[in-house]
């Protein structure tokens, strides 16, 4: 992330350094080669929300798209593999792109383990597409929180406040409500991909948790991050498939259908990585409180075109259940704002019980005071 004055995202850091000595202390605010610096806060919050839903939207479309791919179903590694490839493309290019180098910040034994992470994130979601309905694959990604909250105690030492709590609690009630909809509509249910959007979220919460401990102290750019933790998971990857022998089968497989598989992929990976950039630019524009409420709202259009695009059955039960994961979300972002901790919470509790036994009747029986019977 960018440091010193600027607050400029170019794709990643361009002007990590710049500012420094002092200059123009004015924020600029770039994607691509957009400068949206000379714009008002509303319109640059309309901007990156265009961005957000066109790119995150053709994101989720392509990625169910190349499931329905006859045969493509145990190749969600091997898709991995080309997302990876493409994301260190991107990465070098954008870094070609930069007029200033920044030597490796993050030290190598923390990229092994950030690669090894990022892989189970995205290998296991991949592939968990491949045997989970998709809606129900976004609802789980929805419930990061839960992970992501025990992740931030244990890695971190973190401390969070009862409205994380039930936000979490909230969320895990929507998600297996959302779940056994789907195991009673869904003829081809299959447990396993809830297995593996599971192992995803834990993967994830880790990765962010250890990504952003590294990036607050050694202040890496983001495009050292992507090329590393890529670049190595795509090693590890790559060895495994190999002597596994799905690497070879996976080759195979995508020559037959290059367009549905390498060119489909290539859309997916573009999207997604650009997406991270405005998501990025969204949070240092307007916080992320409301980054938060702007791609959870994409996540539900995503939810809701699945049913349009890809034929699949209904049932109210996804609708309820989602919004009860909706709220989790809502008293997360809340939660931001609202400082509450327990202690104030016990001081409320406490206070209304002190009004409500100070508004009840009562009869004094010699030195005692007892509640009157009802």
């Amino acid at each position: 992330m960018a440091s010193g004055k600027s607050t400029t995202i170019y794709v990643g850091d361009k002007d990590l350094n710049r500012n420094r000595s002092g200059g123009d202390d004015s924020p600029e605010i770039k994607i691509l080669c957009f400068d949206l610096t000379h714009y008002n806060r509303t319109t640059q919050f309309l901007l990156c929300c265009a961005g957000v839903f066109a790119l995150y939207l053709v994101y989720g479309y392509m990625q169910e798209l190349i499931f329905t791919l006859d045969g493509f179903r145990p190749y969600g590694w091997f898709l991995t593999l080309i997302q990876f490839a493409y994301y260190i493309g991107f990465g070098y290019i954008e870094r070609s792109l930069e007029k200033t180098t920044v030597p490796r910040c993050i030290p190598m034994r923390t990229y092994a383990l950030l690669a090894f992470l990022t892989l189970g994130t995205m290998g296991l979601s991949n592939s968990s597409v491949g045997y989970l309905n998709y809606p129900t694959q976004v609802i789980f990604k929805c419930c990061k929180l839960i992970p992501v909250l025990i992740g931030s105690v244990l890695i971190q030492g973190k401390k969070h406040g009862p409205m994380d709590f039930f936000a979490a609690f909230a969320m895990c009630v929507g998600l297996i409500l959302f779940t056994l909809a789907d195991s009673q509509v869904q003829p081809d249910f299959d447990p396993f991909g809830v297995f593996l959007i599971s192992m995803a979220l834990l993967c994830d919460a880790a990765i962010g948790n250890v990504q952003e401990k590294a990036m607050r102290e050694y202040r890496a750019p983001n495009n050292e991050v992507v090329i590393f933790s890529y670049g190595i998971g795509f090693v590890y990857l790559a060895v495994i498939m190999l002597v596994s022998g799905h690497l070879y089968k996976g080759i195979v497989f995508c020559a037959q259908h290059p367009v549905e598989t390498y060119g489909y992929a290539f859309l997916f990976s573009l999207t997604g990585y650009l997406g991270i950039q405005i998501v990025l630019t969204l949070v240092r524009t307007c916080g992320a409180p409301m980054a938060a409420t702007v791609t959870t709202a994409r996540k539900a259009v995503t939810i809701a075109l699945s049913f349009v695009f890809f034929s699949k059955p209904f049932t109210i039960q996804y609708l309820w259940s989602g919004l009860i994961v909706v709220f989790g979300i809502y008293l997360n972002v809340y939660s931001k704002r609202s400082k509450l901790t327990f202690a104030d919470l016990g001081k409320m509790v406490s206070t209304i019980y002190q009004g409500t036994i100070s508004r009840l009747p009562i009869a004094r029986h010699g030195t005692k005071k007892l509640l009157l019977e009802v």
